[in-house]
């Protein structure tokens, strides 16, 4: 086990990336701060309205909960990835990331931190069992990415590469972000989590429900964000062919 885990308690906190979520943050936020953990919100880069219910939140639960600023929008990676560099300047062992939109199932927030406990050096990754609101077309078009995170991985050791409600360790989330930028925008989620498995670190896969609310705000752009994962799947796939061999042999042998 690593020095990190030896000499730090296990201190979990919630990173939110929020972007012009106004109407959806205060009900995923309440919905966190009832198992205790503290929770920081990061506004990247919104608008005056968004700002000003943040920091109203801010200040209304100041004793459980951070408030980061970026003055401009830098994309989920960017906000998630200043989240987790601020938790664990602040003496946080793992980060519990949830999106703002309230798709999440929060009610599994306790479980997963419980498995993450168990685990402490392992990346907790939820994968989604769907109900009935989620658009099809997204919901096949996501085994594209489940088709090459696999190639890229020579495993099946992620069940879902996107799915952003996951519990990472934060010194060695920080020392991968560190070294490999993983992306700042929607292919993050995707792109952090195959490093994660190049870089010989472990994966618990556990269920976890997700819709889609009615009006809900998503920030998913078709065309630019969809060129975005597949120019990060084909920079993959060039990385996997020269760290082939290290991942043949690591799969071969545990």
């Amino acid at each position: 086990m690593e020095e990190s885990a030896l000499n730090n308690p296990f201190k979990p906190a919630i990173v939110i990336p929020v972007y012009n979520h106004e109407d959806a943050i205060e009900s995923t936020l309440k919905q966190v701060l009832e198992y205790g953990y503290p929770a920081v919100l990061v506004n990247d880069g919104c608008g005056a309205k968004c700002r000003e219910v943040l920091e109203k939140l801010a200040e209304k639960y100041r004793d459980q909960v951070y408030l980061v600023q970026l003055a401009t929008n830098s994309g989920k990676g960017g906000a998630v990835k200043a989240g987790m560099r601020f938790l664990l300047d602040q003496g946080f062992s793992h980060a519990l990331q949830v999106d703002a939109d309230g798709q999440h199932n929060i009610s599994d927030l306790p479980i997963f931190i419980q498995a993450a406990e168990k685990e402490q050096e392992s990346l907790i990754c939820g994968f989604p069992i769907y109900d009935h609101s989620v658009p099809k077309h997204r919901y096949y078009c996501r085994y594209f990415s489940h088709v090459w995170v696999w190639i890229n991985t020579l495993s099946f050791s992620i069940k879902d590469s996107m799915c952003g409600f996951r519990v990472y360790p934060l010194v060695k989330i920080c020392k991968l972000i560190d070294r490999a930028s993983c992306g700042n925008r929607m292919s993050f989620d995707t792109e952090v989590v195959v490093r994660w498995v190049w870089s010989g670190h472990k994966i618990k896969n556990m269920p976890t429900k997700v819709i889609y609310p009615e009006n809900g705000v998503s920030h998913f752009n078709a065309i630019k964000d969809n060129v975005l994962i597949s120019w990060m799947h084909t920079r993959l796939f060039f990385g996997m062919l020269w760290r082939s061999p290290a991942l043949l042999w690591n799969k071969r042998h545990g």
